[in-house]
């Protein structure tokens, strides 16, 4: 039997790769993992009684869009949270951000741009969905480094312009996973202008925003709308994976351009999973209610203190602005895991496993990445022991 050639590049998925890399050997000491972004603090204490309350929802089918509740919940955060006004009519319900980051790719990339094949642009590193949007449409992934030479953000305005004129999408997360940048204002311009020149859409990949050091990150519906931009321009995803502490719930939104969400709506009637209605509800309680995220962002600020002081001195070390990963600098990231497993039984990703190989370099390969996930003692331990080992 014949398997479509489409997907035969791609690498194993950064965890079972992680599997084959460690598990052969024996954790130096106590397992502590660092690894996978899934948060740990404490989920709203309104999810179980508002689960059980409808439970007579899984009995039916639900909306595929959205409940109108629902859709008004988000329209009305994203007005408190960013200023900008949205219709229903602008906004879809998804099964967590990862879904709808790939099924967007497919309703809104057209199979050829100036009669040539399509170019999908992304950061490298990146949330490995990106690439496999970008080849099940038959696009060109273009990976473009997000390092430190570009404050850890992509600078698509440096790609020639006959690779930007054949770009259909173009992918951006902020805050970044891993690296913990945050797009600016300034940023976010240059690039709805770009994308303006050169006809392409953003697919703004936010889903992070409520993880922050210092200030809210700016949005780019906020600034979509300050600078009037075409709004079919612009989709951004996010979810209450990160925000609400309900990565299991598996609920998110994207909005954007009405005809945009037309199609998406469009392609999902046909091969969406809409959200059950119990999750819905949930849902819309999460969106409504802000103090659980600020008591959430309280616990993340502690941690990122707790970092600064576990590293302070460290040469290339920067603490994110966002987000809630570490970007450790390491001479080999595949090395140093292994080594740190091995002596300490503290676990982390190798930064190579989320980039790729591009103009013979990979971005991430003299990384690590480490979730500050776990409860702070926990954290602190886990950090303490990868400075001594790796760096001490």
């Amino acid at each position: 039997m014949a398997f479509p050639e489409r997907f035969s590049n791609l690498p194993d998925y950064a965890f079972p790769r992680l599997r084959k890399l460690l598990d052969a050997h024996a954790p130096g000491g106590e397992t502590i993992s660092m690894t996978i972004g899934e948060p740990r603090h404490p989920m709203p204490d309104f999810v179980a009684p508002i689960l059980a309350a409808n439970i007579d929802g899984f009995a039916v089918y639900p909306a595929n869009d959205g409940t109108p509740e629902l859709l008004d919940a988000i329209a009305g955060w994203i007005k408190r949270r960013f200023g900008a006004e949205l219709g229903s009519d602008q906004l879809m319900v998804l099964n967590g951000t990862r879904e709808g980051l790939y099924n967007a790719c497919i309703a809104l990339s057209p199979e050829s741009k100036n009669g040539k094949k399509p170019v999908v642009l992304m950061p490298n590193p990146f949330y490995q969905v990106y690439a496999v949007a970008a080849l099940t449409v038959g696009a060109e992934p273009c990976y473009v480094p997000a390092t430190a030479a570009t404050g850890f953000l992509p600078d698509y305005a440096a790609l020639p312009a006959d690779v930007l004129d054949r770009v259909t999408v173009a992918y951006i997360c902020s805050p970044a996973n891993p690296q913990g940048a945050v797009a600016s204002r300034a940023y976010w311009t240059q690039l709805l202008a770009l994308a303006e020149k050169h006809d392409f859409v953003i697919f703004a990949d936010e889903c992070y925003s409520e993880i922050w050091r210092s200030a809210p990150p700016v949005g780019v519906l906020d600034v979509a709308q300050a600078v009037g931009a075409n709004p079919e321009r612009v989709f951004s995803f996010h979810s209450l994976s990160k925000r609400s502490n309900l990565p299991g719930l598996r609920s998110g939104f994207v909005a954007g351009g009405r005809k945009g969400i037309a199609e998406m709506r469009k392609l999902r009637s046909f091969a969406g999973a809409p959200l059950p209605l119990p999750v819905q509800k949930v849902s819309e309680a999460c969106w409504r209610d802000d103090a659980h995220v600020a008591a959430s962002l309280a616990l993340y600020q502690e941690k990122f203190a707790a970092a600064d002081a576990i590293f302070s001195g460290l040469q290339g070390f920067e603490c994110p602005e966002g987000g809630f990963f570490l970007w450790l600098p390491v001479t080999d990231g595949e090395e140093a895991a292994l080594k740190l497993w091995r002596e300490t039984g503290v676990r982390v990703l190798p930064g190579a496993y989320l980039s790729r190989d591009a103009n013979g370099e990979n971005p991430g390969k003299a990384y690590l990445r480490v979730a500050l996930v776990a409860p702070k003692e926990e954290m602190q331990r886990g950090l303490i022991q990868l400075r001594d080992c790796l760096y001490g």
